[in-house]
């Protein structure tokens, strides 16, 4: 009989918030993206939840119709380093670029905040969707979407061959004979491919966890390949069950045809809890951050994903407008649904802005009614965890306090942490060195 499921928990830390008008609420602090108190406590909340990883979403371009949030926040490795200091158990993941980062760098800032933290890193692999981020790297047009998954497929095979450079006991540091490191165990990785030649080795050990968890977003058919061959977890999101047992199985299928364990692939599907202590409530506190958004706010939170298109050239109350291929070069999952669902919905202009901007999701209710959903998403095959995403103020706070303890009494949920390091609590396996002749699971 197979070990019995674990659900496992990650938290969206985004400062003002993931939609254009949050940081309007009395309760937000408007300057909590750039302020060190507020991720502190962030984290402190999760731990306390005994929630597997907080994790930092990122972006590289950004302009004056911008998410506000996105307009002026933490970097996502230097930020988690701060808070690997003020935590002991709890994930850091970080989104980072593969089509604007360098391999070495890449694997070296990593390995560095996994050894800050005691093993606890993780690394969420995005190819950087929107085309202005080439205007910041000066490294000409935006690499098609095609084109940016198949680098992202070779950086990070070497990003991992990078991590192996040293096997794990080769630094010996005996004072009395003077030998810092066994040489025989120190592998440069000399990679020459269609994209990268790096020569390596890196300039720092493999951690407690071996390698940083590897984390993959992208929905896309190219994405979802990506995630199948070289992730250990993937971040998506999804409306209905339905849609994401269909994502969960799709990737577990894949994975299992590359000849990998599917069970040591998670998949996390991005959630918008609203809690009340009746749904009265909560639909309240709902409705509340939804009055906040105005028309030409959502209409610009709609235009970031069709790569800043504006939106504000059409009718409002006219049938979404055909934007042929527009889009498939930057979300191209978001963007395919947004369109798809206008058509068969039939939505006006104003109707898919408000939708994209104030999503409200299944997740809305009292703290059973959110249990009994996260419960389902669980045992059904949906997901192996689900990631809180703030959609009002309190979100984290209001999950930790209310449900968590209703999904601990029904056994689903740890009441404790299984390890101090993210693949120990994930119940991921520490991959071997590639080089070494036998390697000891930790």
């Amino acid at each position: 009989m197979g070990k019995q499921r674990k659900l496992k928990l990650g938290a969206n830390i985004s400062g003002v918030g993931n939609s254009m008008s949050l940081w309007r609420h009395p309760d937000v602090a408007n300057d909590a993206s750039v302020n060190l108190a507020y991720y502190q406590q962030q984290a402190q909340i999760a731990e306390a939840g005994k929630l597997d990883f907080v994790f930092i979403a990122d972006g590289l371009y950004i302009n004056e119709h911008s998410n506000p949030h996105f307009l002026n926040r933490f970097e996502p490795l230097t930020i988690l380093s701060a808070l690997g200091a003020v935590t002991s158990h709890i994930g850091l993941v970080a989104t980072l670029s593969t089509s604007y980062s360098e391999p070495f760098t890449v694997a070296r800032q990593f390995s560095s905040l996994d050894h800050i933290s005691g093993g606890r890193a993780g690394w969420n692999v995005v190819t950087s969707p929107l085309e202005g981020s080439a205007q910041n790297f000066g490294k000409g047009k935006h690499p098609d979407h095609a084109l940016r998954y198949r680098i992202a497929e070779e950086y990070v095979q070497v990003v991992k061959g990078l991590w192996d450079s040293w096997e794990d006991d080769a630094f010996v540091r005996d004072k009395e004979s003077g030998v810092f490191f066994d040489s025989s165990k120190l592998h440069t990785l000399n990679h020459k491919g269609e994209f990268f030649s790096i020569q390596g080795p890196l300039n720092i050990a493999r951690s407690r966890q071996g390698h940083p968890v590897v984390f993959q977003a992208g929905s896309s058919e190219s994405g979802r390949d990506l995630a199948a061959r070289t992730a250990e977890a993937i971040y998506t999101a999804h409306e209905t069950i339905e849609e994401a047992q269909q994502f969960y199985q799709d990737i577990k299928g894949r994975a299992a045809a590359y000849g990998r364990n599917p069970d040591e692939i998670l998949i996390f599907p991005a959630f918008n809890p609203v809690i009340g202590r009746t749904q009265e409530e909560a639909e309240r506190k709902y409705q509340e951050v939804a009055d906040l958004v105005t028309i030409e706010s959502a209409l610009a939170y709609l235009g970031r994903y069709f790569e800043h298109h504006d939106f504000s050239q059409y009718p409002l109350d006219e049938p979404f407008p055909d934007l042929g291929d527009l889009g498939t070069n930057s979300f191209r999952a978001t963007t395919d649904k947004i369109k798809s669902e206008a058509k068969e919905l039939g939505l006006t202009l104003r109707q898919a802005a408000l939708r994209a901007s104030t999503p409200r999701g299944a997740f809305v209710g009292s703290a059973e009614t959110i249990a009994d959903l996260v419960e389902k998403w669980f045992t059904e095959e949906a997901a192996d965890g689900l990631v809180i995403r703030t959609t009002i103020p309190q979100t984290l706070n209001d999950f930790v306090e209310l449900v968590v303890p209703i999904l601990q009494e029904r056994g689903i949920y740890r009441t404790e942490y299984e390890a101090d390091t993210l693949r120990g609590n994930l119940g991921i396996s520490v991959p071997a060195n590639r080089y070494a002749k036998e390697t000891v699971q930790q």
